[in-house]
């Protein structure tokens, strides 16, 4: 076994796509963003004897006034029974971490959330991480069913949405003009100031869609009233899995629900490329009313989705010292923010 630097894009991806539970956080494109934002990228391949590859990770370097770090999220990805590979894996991860002046890196794998895979973690020296890493909660859809299927298995509020956006002749148009993420920005800043969150800057949104647009793995759906935007989707189509990124709504789409009919459009267009998972990303708990995101989750529960939780973000800690201070900081922040 060696691992060393990934070079070949098509090679990358095809590995990472025969993994039916990865997703675009470890795809090329990600590691391109990131590149484009100008972060230091580390992507890597671990080879067998036979040049194949057999694992592979992509992170990037992040800094902060806390401390520099390495962030990766949905990764590695690799046959997780194998100790011999994790413990390979790992200790090069440790490796780029000390060679990029890392106080330690942070990992939410692409692995379900139970005793098993949180003491696998314990074992290979990592640490519950204070804060998240992308999404843990997520809300799962089997798109192999058929549409009738689906909206079958969806709440009578949820038809009653679509029937009602059919009726008004809402319409659904399609882009992979990242010029189109102009307009996505202004709205985000309206849905942000609505549901009181930290937006997006039009720079970070545009140089992700340019990315993903670059191996057509991104779509923007826009939902229309005569020539008024109701709502607008930016989905990631990559390997088995179609994801609802961001949604953005203007004040008219909160009267004329539009955003069903996004989704049920990105379904139809996911199936033709052969997916069959659609990923709503991130959903509250269930009892979790009084979170900011509550009304949106119930949204997509209302699709009949299956509800995934990630093992929680874990921490692979470099300077011991530094990143005490670190840890303090972060959980502060995260009791402070409700998250």
């Amino acid at each position: 076994m060696k691992i060393i630097d990934a070079t070949d894009q098509k090679k990358w991806d095809k590995f990472v796509t025969s993994h039916d539970d990865a997703n675009f956080l470890q795809s090329w494109a990600w590691g391109d963003f990131h590149e484009a934002r100008k972060k230091t990228v580390v992507r890597r391949i671990a080879l067998d004897n036979d040049d194949k590859i057999i694992a592979s990770y992509v992170g990037q370097v992040e800094t902060a006034k806390r401390g520099t770090y390495m962030a990766i999220a949905g990764g590695p990805i690799m046959d997780w029974s194998n100790k011999k590979l994790r413990e390979a894996v790992f200790a090069d991860i440790k490796e780029q971490a000390e060679k990029n002046h890392c106080v330690f890196v942070r990992i939410r794998p692409q692995i379900v959330e139970n005793e098993k895979n949180r003491a696998l973690f314990r074992q290979l020296g990592l640490k519950p991480a204070p804060m998240y890493l992308s999404v843990e909660y997520a809300g799962i859809l089997d798109i192999s069913k058929s549409e009738e299927e689906i909206l079958a298995g969806a709440s009578q509020g949820l038809r009653r949405k679509i029937r009602k956006a059919q009726k008004n002749n809402i319409t659904v148009t399609t882009s992979t003009d990242p010029k189109e993420i102009k307009t996505f920005y202004k709205i985000q800043l309206e849905t942000a100031a609505r549901q009181k969150f930290v937006e997006f800057s039009e720079d970070f949104l545009r140089k992700q869609f340019e990315a993903f647009a670059k191996y057509d793995e991104v779509k923007l759906y826009t939902a229309k009233l005569g020539d008024e935007i109701l709502a607008q989707n930016f989905m990631i189509f990559y390997g088995n899995e179609a994801s609802y990124h961001y949604g953005v709504s203007t004040e008219l789409g909160t009267k004329y629900s539009g955003a069903p009919l996004l989704h049920m459009q990105a379904m139809r267009d996911a199936r033709e490329r052969g997916i069959k998972r659609y990923n709503f990303w991130g959903i509250t708990a269930e009892n979790d009313t009084k979170h900011r995101f509550y009304g949106v989750s119930q949204f997509k529960r209302s699709f009949g989705v299956e509800e995934l939780i990630y093992l929680h973000a874990h921490d692979l800690i470099i300077k011991p010292a530094q990143y005490k201070l670190t840890y303090l900081l972060e959980k502060t922040r995260a009791k402070i923010r409700h998250v």
